[in-house]
């Protein structure tokens, strides 16, 4: 009987070992489950830290920029409203200013597709919330606005072009005009003066009476009246001078007489040490009748 009990009690013992096993082995394998899961978990959550990490950078990024290009346009409205300082810089600062423009607004458009695609994946990750999207809506107004700026900046400077280039062609026309009138007043100027010259110029003659004779500037003969300056005398006989400046008429010794008609107080005629001469003391008084001077010597 006490053999048959033990032998019963061992294999009560025996039974209940593959059940315990059992559950051992499941109990395990839970737990290996488990840590996988964590695991598993903890891989997820890195991964999608990661991701809001990179879209998080990305969107700063874009903030950034947006920041920078805002600078530029603040930059270029500062050279548009500040004058320039000589007409010699305008057509390298209207240059300088169309590249900027150009350059920001080409910037501004890659924002704009750029943002467009973070809201996208924004809209897919499991970390988009309200705050971002409004983070990304009131950028992409900022980057409309700006872009409207450019936009508004490029018609005015386009507008500003059209007016430079016609008053550019207005002043080109006044500056050919103005060449014109001075090439006119020139002319007037050397006229004037041909003409002063001319008014003021004398004609002056020391010789025989045969040489006047000759050159046809004096004609006499038996019961006839002396006759000067025929229309055929010879001009070029004379010495011409101007009468503003000339003020001495030297004479050779002996007999000297004047056949043309000149004011008496107006000149003089001297004659020491061998020395004889007209002098003419009121220039504009001795040739107010006549602008020739015919003296006759012996």
């Amino acid at each position: 009987m006490q053999i048959s009990v033990i032998m019963n009690s061992d294999m009560k013992h025996l039974l209940l070992f593959p059940a315990i096993l059992v559950f051992v082995l499941f109990s395990c394998a839970d737990r290996h489950q488990e840590a996988e899961q964590k695991q598993s978990l903890m891989e997820i959550s890195k991964q999608e830290l990661a991701d809001a990490l990179a879209e998080r950078d990305q969107l700063l990024g874009i903030v950034k920029e947006i920041t920078v290009s805002m600078e530029k346009i603040k930059h270029i409205e500062n050279i548009m409203a500040a004058p320039c300082r000589s007409a010699g810089d305008r057509p390298q600062q209207r240059d300088r200013i169309l590249s900027d423009m150009a350059a920001v607004q080409q910037s501004l458009r890659a924002r704009r597709i750029q943002l467009n695609s973070l809201e996208r994946q924004l809209q897919e990750s499991s970390l988009y919330s309200e705050e971002l999207q409004s983070i990304i809506e009131a950028l992409r107004g900022q980057i409309d606005s700006q872009i409207k700026d450019i936009t508004a900046m490029h018609k005015h400077i386009a507008s500003a072009n059209a007016t430079i280039d016609s008053l550019s062609s207005k002043v080109d026309s006044l500056n050919s005009t103005v060449a014109d009138v001075n090439e006119i007043l020139d002319a007037s100027h050397e006229e004037s003066a041909r003409l002063e010259n001319e008014l003021n110029t004398c004609y002056y003659i020391v010789a025989t009476r045969s040489e006047l004779k000759k050159h046809q500037i004096l004609e006499t003969g038996f019961l006839r009246r002396t006759r000067l300056l025929n229309a055929d005398f010879d001009r070029k006989f004379f010495s011409t001078d101007d009468k503003r400046a000339l003020h001495t008429i030297y004479l050779p010794p002996g007999k000297a007489k004047i056949h043309t008609s000149h004011p008496d107080d107006a000149y003089v005629v001297t004659d020491s040490a061998d020395i004889k001469m007209i002098r003419i003391i009121n220039p504009g008084k001795f040739w107010s009748v006549t602008n020739y001077l015919v003296v006759e010597i012996d």
